[in-house]
């Protein structure tokens, strides 16, 4: 029997997921607050009632996607489905991280997704040029999937796949011959030596690059010049107004030692004309025995000395003990060039900014909230952040736009994207441009029209891995080709596992998956060994297949299949 999946709220990402489990072949049922056109099969009512969750089966469900956007309702919600069953298998979307992982530390069967966290990669890989239909997690890197279709100029065309398969820089993921035949699986192809035709599709993983250490040593170098000047500027008028207290003191100095009744050492007069300007005091026979215009000229400079003293007090008071000090240690070089700008700090660009920069490229991040609950762990990671509309010509003038590799308009509101990629696109013509869109359809639109390098909505990009987590498994990754959904898992070997002390290649050709790699006591094996080998206990193997065939697997095996 199908695992039993009930979704929970059906708004634009829970009934995308909906819909693609029901395209699967899975055995799914919709919660809904209210009723939708042409869904006849829902369950509709108050989705916090138990009673609508047990109207939906809640008793005999094996997973329970919570889909809506809003994180107290999901709470409880699964409180209530917890209750009811407490071996359900939940899914859980959140946007708070935090408390997220907690539930998967506490709460068996809980898995925590979001959707900010699932597009993320993409909207970094779109930027950087490369049009990923999905990602792999593996070697502790994020993978960007493509799909190659395999056309008359393609470079691959007549190649055999025998000769793609053993590159560790490229993972071949599936493979979708032309003439739709479902029989001819990737791992038999590669075996039979099957050439690349055209109009054939493969789904291929590149493993990403990560950029140079002498890129951010440079930028680091730059930086603290960057320090430099501004610490220049700050400290210019304070040099200035002890430069003028200086010359004061001279000035005083020489007077005295030249007007004077009585010969006045120069330290004497050097002496009082330092008390005299600071307020101090000291060797005040120097001008009491001198001539009046001595004393009036003295007279002058207690009233001078009294101001220019204050002025320098102050200035080096603000310095050290105010702000400027730790607002010049603390300020952020905006680069020139070939850097990446990210409008909007919300939950989609935070992750973003880490995928970036985890892949060391330079970020300047545009956002006009000053209490963005963001922010600190962006400057934190020494970021530059510039506070304003980024729709105004001149914010993205201060992000230096012309010199941008690329910019990514990711704020929560569609209109607002659309009016910053279009003042980009107006400043910087070759600039490459990535727009958020909360609507499939409205993305598909804005991108026929403007034609910016990418406009992506994150529910459209989120959806499938929703999908491919409630038919089992813990994803490493997953992606959409010709309405299949394919999944990456890992799986432990053990005595128990069906796949015990079979050869690798077998067992692909057998259930239709991809192997990846193994690790096999600290030895990773790839390509054509790959392929070859038995599997033993303790050996971890990393594969990928259709959502179907998992389904089939574990119920096949359910009890031995660990994932």
């Amino acid at each position: 029997m199908k695992p039993r999946i009930i979704v929970c709220g059906l708004d634009r990402a829970g009934y995308r997921i909906y819909k693609l489990l029901q395209l699967q072949g899975a055995w799914v049922i919709g919660m809904s607050n209210t009723p939708i056109v042409g869904e006849d099969d829902l369950v509709v009512g108050n989705l916090q009632d138990p009673e609508t969750l047990i109207a939906a089966g809640i008793h005999h469900a094996e997973t329970l996607i919570l889909a809506l956007n809003n994180d107290t309702v999901n709470l409880e919600i699964l409180m209530q489905a917890r209750l009811l069953n407490p071996r359900v298998r939940v899914i859980s979307r959140l946007f708070n991280h935090c408390l997220g992982d907690r539930l998967d530390h506490m709460l068996p069967a809980h898995v925590t997704m979001s959707v900010s966290a699932l597009a993320a990669p993409i909207f970094s890989f779109a930027a950087l040029g490369s049009r990923a239909i999905g990602h792999l997690n593996l070697f502790n890197q994020t993978w960007p999937i493509h799909e190659e279709y395999i056309h008359a100029e393609h470079p691959w065309l007549n190649q055999p796949l025998s000769n793609l398969w053993e590159d560790r820089s490229r993972m071949l993921i599936y493979y979708l011959p032309r003439s739709g035949d479902i029989t001819q699986d990737l791992v038999a192809g590669v075996l039979s030596g099957r050439r690349l035709q055209q109009g054939d599709r493969l789904i291929v993983g590149i493993q990403p690059k990560i950029r140079s250490q002498r890129q951010q040593w440079w930028a680091n170098l730059g930086q603290q010049f960057m320090r430099l000047q501004r610490f220049q500027r700050y400290f210019r008028s304070t040099t200035l107004a002890f430069l003028t207290l200086m010359i004061a003191i001279l000035v005083a100095t020489l007077i005295y030692i030249r007007f004077s009744f009585h010969q006045t050492s120069w330290l004497d007069a050097l002496y009082f004309s330092v008390g005299l300007i600071t307020g101090a005091g000291g060797q005040e026979s120097v001008a009491e025995q001198s001539p009046n215009a001595v004393k009036l000229f003295t007279i002058l400079m207690m009233l001078v000395g009294a101001g220019i003293v204050g002025i320098c007090y102050a200035l080096l008071n603000d310095f050290v003990l105010g702000t400027r000090l730790s607002e010049v240690w603390s300020i952020t070089r905006i680069p020139v060039k070939d850097h990446i700008v990210v409008c909007g700090l919300g939950g989609l660009g935070i992750q973003v900014v880490q995928q970036l920069i985890s892949q060391g490229h330079e970020v300047v991040v545009v956002e006009p909230d000053a209490n963005n609950r963001f922010l600190s762990s962006i400057r934190s990671l020494k970021i530059p952040v510039i506070q304003g509309e980024a729709n105004q010509s001149s914010t993205l003038q201060m992000a230096n736009i012309t010199g941008a590799r690329a910019l990514l308009a990711v704020t929560s509101n569609d209109i607002v994207n659309l009016e910053i990629a279009l003042t980009a696109k107006d400043q910087a013509h070759r600039l490459a441009i990535v727009v958020r869109s909360q609507e499939p359809n409205y993305a598909k639109m804005v991108q026929q029209v403007f034609e910016f390098d990418a406009v992506l909505s994150p529910i459209e990009i989120a959806a499938p891995s929703f999908a491919a987590a409630a038919l089992g498994g813990t994803l490493l990754g997953n992606g959409m080709t010709a309405n299949i959904l394919w999944i990456a898992i890992a799986t432990l070997i053990t005595p128990a596992h069906p796949f015990y002390e079979r050869r690798v290649k077998d067992i692909a050709t057998t259930i239709d998956l991809v192997p990846l790699y193994l690790e096999n006591q600290s030895k990773c094996i790839h390509g054509w060994e790959l392929l070859d080998t038995h599997l033993q206990s303790g050996s971890v193997l990393y594969l990928t297949l259709p959502a179907v065939r998992l389904e089939h697997l574990l119920q096949a095996q359910p009890e031995k299949l660990k994932v």
